[in-house]
């Protein structure tokens, strides 16, 4: 099998997958519609192209923890005072004047993560091309939080199971870490990031299986 990783570390990264306006959540790792996401911004695929999205999302991830980081958050405000002498706000459902909206956005401080994608040969060669020259700006989960390190890894490209790559990168984290791998049909936990749609009137996601293994350090690839 090809597998594709990803390096994934930076101060500040944000990977929700039940966010409000008002409440921005976050994840422990990075969710599969944010990585998809990051991988269609170094495409360069719009938000409308539904079958590249669905090509991406059919790649199996997996996620090494090598630095857990810290879940943080801010304090953040959307309008309220004037601009040019005129009221700004963000205007209501209903039309009516807008007032300063304040929202509480979780995030990750000082995560490090490997990411691993596995599927077809061709697809996974233009994604490591793409990351070394990507087409528009790509970030960590949101617009504000770009990466630390580089994102493309040069001998990211392996042949191996999904497992094994993630396992035997080097250098390996020097504490016991975690593995979060997906699975095509069934797993220990469910969580709703699969993405189906990033059309901005139909944003839509779907449930995927993942199993997740602690691994101690020093551990050998089986």
């Amino acid at each position: 099998m090809s597998v594709l990783l990803l390096r994934l570390a930076g101060p500040m990264q944000s990977w929700g997958t039940q966010s409000r306006f008002t409440v921005r959540d976050t994840g422990r790792e990075p969710s599969k519609s944010g990585v998809v996401g990051l991988l269609c911004a170094a495409l360069g695929v719009p938000r409308e192209d539904d079958g590249t999205l669905a090509n991406l999302a059919a790649l199996l991830m997996g996620v090494r923890v090598d630095r857990a980081g810290r879940i943080d958050c801010d304090y953040h405000t959307a309008g309220g005072g004037k601009i040019n002498g005129r009221d700004y706000g963000v205007i209501k459902a209903s039309g009516a004047k807008g007032d300063c909206l304040p929202s509480t956005r979780y995030f990750l401080a000082d995560a490090d993560f490997l990411v691993g994608l596995e599927g077809e040969a061709d697809l996974l060669r233009s994604l490591h091309k793409a990351l070394g020259a990507p087409r528009w700006p790509i970030f960590l989960g949101r617009k504000s939080f770009v990466p630390g390190r580089p994102v493309r890894i040069p001998d990211g490209l392996v042949e191996a199971t999904l497992e094994d790559a993630l396992r035997g990168h080097l250098p390996l984290p020097r504490e016991n870490y975690w593995l979060v791998l997906e699975s095509s049909d069934t797993g220990d936990e469910v969580r709703m990031d699969q993405p189906l749609s990033f059309r901005l009137d139909a944003r839509r996601f779907g449930l995927r299986h993942v199993t997740t293994k602690q691994i101690a350090s020093g551990e050998e690839v089986p």
